[in-house]
């Protein structure tokens, strides 16, 4: 009962949290001289954020360890025998919580050390590609020794024909390619103030509530705890944003959207329910494959997708509501289609 009534109370303490260490984080990253630089061939409107503070991400992030810590801890105390619950209950009942919460503080570690060579030792670009995508793989590997060690269901669930299938090993390379695909998508998609942060609010309100009647409880509060963290975090990163959430941020918030889908057994459904990020991530392949073999010519005005409504002449405002409003539809097809399956 306890620990029902915790799952919905984690939004708001993360919320909390999240908002209060904004406070006092904003201050000192401007102080560091942590500002953003915007790249030359991005919209040149875009130059007026020139200097604004990133790795704001760690505000979320904070919020998420203290809520899953907190989470931990009631687990224990609601637990018939405190020692027995503790000791050996946690480790497979809150295995799930602590699986969403490694992924995604080390894909924001990751975010993290590209966002200090960029502002830091000024090296516009960050990590290379090849390093950025050694460490995803390294981390996406273990989770797929994780998934074959612990959960070993390789099963997978067809949305709209509610067919199961079993891939056997072929789960564990999908497993993979989810894991680094959605965490670039989710990255690719930060790229205007608030964007992923708002696309992102239906899409983990979705999986807590899966994950609710599953009964994962932990991740369910896991889940609701990330949703009250991007709020929190908006209070900053609206437009105007007063801070951007760096590669920090958008690199830890996938891993952990990436890891609900995963965890709630919910792989394809994620490409519903985070339709926006398909679609960002889409354009940009689609763009460069075009360009490679057109001779330069391109098929959207810029890539990511969002740019290229900017550029249509859309305000930044606009191409953010419209998104958020998209993906809102978007998450609700794909709760209709879970609940047709499920209940």
């Amino acid at each position: 009962m306890i620990y029902g009534i915790w799952t919905f109370c984690a939004a708001l303490l993360a919320f909390i949290i999240s908002a209060v260490t904004g406070k006092f984080l904003i201050p000192y990253l401007r102080k560091l001289h942590f500002g953003q630089t915007i790249l030359e061939e991005g919209p040149k409107w875009h130059k007026g954020k020139q200097g604004t503070p990133t790795m704001g991400g760690i505000m979320f992030i904070i919020a998420i360890v203290v809520v899953t810590m907190i989470s931990t801890v009631i687990y224990a105390f609601t637990g018939a025998d405190l020692v027995n619950s503790f000791f050996a209950d946690i480790p497979r009942e809150c295995m799930f919580i602590f699986c969403g919460l490694g992924l995604a503080v080390a894909n924001g570690f990751i975010g993290f050390i590209d966002d200090y060579i960029k502002v830091v030792m000024k090296r516009n670009l960050g990590l290379t590609a090849k390093q950025k995508f050694l460490l995803q793989f390294i981390l996406a590997g273990a989770y797929v020794y994780f998934a074959e060690t612990h959960i070993r269901n390789t099963e997978l669930w067809v949305p709209g024909i509610n067919a199961v299938i079993d891939l056997g090993w072929g789960y564990y390379v999908l497993a993979f390619l989810l894991l680094v695909g959605t965490t670039n998508a989710v990255n690719l998609t930060d790229g205007l103030d608030g964007l992923v942060s708002f696309v992102s609010l239906p899409v983990t309100m979705v999986f807590a509530f899966i994950a609710y009647m599953q009964g994962m409880l932990d991740l369910s509060g896991f889940s609701l705890g990330l949703t009250g963290a991007c709020l929190g975090f908006l209070l900053f990163n609206r437009h105007p944003a007063r801070v951007f959430m760096g590669d920090t941020g958008s690199l830890a918030l996938g891993g952990a959207i990436a890891a609900l889908a995963l965890l709630t057994r919910t792989e394809l459904l994620l490409v519903i329910v985070g339709g926006i990020y398909v679609a960002e991530a889409l354009s940009v392949i689609i763009q460069v494959t075009y360009f490679r073999f057109s001779g330069g010519k391109r098929i959207f005005r810029m890539s990511p997708l969002h740019h290229h409504f900017e550029l249509g002449g859309w305000p930044e405002v606009k191409v953010v509501r419209v998104f958020t409003a998209v993906s809102c539809v978007l998450s609700v097809i794909g709760l209709c289609l879970w609940l047709n399956a499920f209940v």
